[in-house]
């Protein structure tokens, strides 16, 4: 995929502005959530590069008629942690960094897990009605849920961040759709709209609209729930390499 991102220096105006308005801390939070996830992508890529690639896909990849004739539902996650190669690795590994890094830094961590886990599951049901008879592996729909919960926070938060912050996620927006529809043989679209869709989503129920209330601000229960997610994905991603080494058997 193709992405356009916010500059260090516009980063820099939106983190200026945040701070003169009290929504952010005045040092930025290491990403640790976005680094576990890119950690997890990395560690089922290695296991898929080191025995066969077509035949890891096919073993635990999001197989439509298997998901359903065979009622193997816990392909519609583990496809999200398998990749088609590195070069599909990559792009998606710092799209994760560059768009979770914004979450974990303007919202909170545990809104960036939920976000990912939701956005893989709507992301894949919505491939799964209009496209049944494929098979789909990557994180992009889980990623592309990122960018809807983010423009929803950025119309959200309009008056108090940067207009190119919105213009900015809107442009990503559409090279993405423009890109998916130039390569539409290769690329799951129905995932990714069903990613942007749920994260918008998302961002609809979570993201404040009074410009008073600290959207970073969470309860325990939302952080237990952010840290489940958190934790289901990487036992994914290890069930992931079990079925990949075959290990495990289905």
């Amino acid at each position: 995929m193709s992405f356009q991102y916010v500059s260090n220096d516009e980063n820099k105006e939106v983190e200026d502005l945040s701070e003169s308005q009290h929504l952010v801390s005045p040092t930025p939070k290491t990403p640790i959530y976005s680094y576990i996830l890119i950690g997890c992508i990395i560690a089922v890529s290695i296991a898929q590069l080191a025995t066969n690639l077509d035949q890891s896909i096919d073993i635990a990849g999001f197989v439509k008629p298997d998901f359903l004739e065979k009622h193997q539902y816990w392909r519609i996650f583990t496809g999200a942690a398998l990749h088609g190669g590195i070069i599909h690795l990559a792009f998606n590994s710092y799209a994760l960094y560059s768009f979770g890094n914004l979450i974990e830094f303007l919202s909170n961590k545990a809104h960036l897990a939920i976000v990912f886990l939701l956005a893989i599951v709507g992301g894949g049901l919505l491939s799964f009605v209009f496209s049944p008879f494929n098979a789909s592996v990557g994180a992009s729909g889980g990623v592309i849920g990122f960018l809807g919960y983010l423009a929803v926070y950025a119309y959200r938060r309009r008056k108090l961040l940067s207009p190119s912050f919105l213009k900015n996620l809107l442009i990503n927006i559409g090279i993405i759709a423009a890109y998916g529809l130039l390569l539409a043989g290769n690329i799951d679209n129905f995932a990714h709209l069903g990613g942007l869709i749920t994260g918008a989503i998302y961002g609809f129920i979570q993201v404040p609209i009074d410009l008073e209330k600290d959207p970073r601000s969470v309860s325990s229960f939302t952080n237990l729930i952010g840290i489940i997610a958190l934790a289901f994905f990487a036992l994914v991603s290890i069930f992931s390499i079990l079925l990949i080494l075959k290990i495990i058997h289905f």
